[in-house]
């Protein structure tokens, strides 16, 4: 059975982003906060190559140019 949630004392800048946020996504405030909330606590998907790519390179992180042959042999081997 659903349950209701309520925020209080929200920051008005946090709801005026919030109100944009959700005017760019085609959806009410109320849509817009169940959808953050399902991504914050949804079932998690298998990161792809592509998604761990993009959050080493968010984290300013580099690998050595062994880790990157020791990648290529590991695919190549397959």
């Amino acid at each position: 059975m659903p349950v209701s949630l309520s925020i209080k004392n929200a920051p008005d800048e946090v709801v005026k982003r919030l109100k944009q946020r959700a005017e760019r996504h085609h959806r009410s405030l109320q849509g817009e906060l169940m959808a953050i909330l399902e991504e914050a606590v949804g079932t998690p998907r298998p990161l792809t190559p592509d998604d761990v790519l993009t959050e080493v390179r968010q984290l300013g992180l580099s690998t050595p140019r062994e880790a990157a042959a020791i990648l290529r042999k590991d695919r190549d081997g397959r």
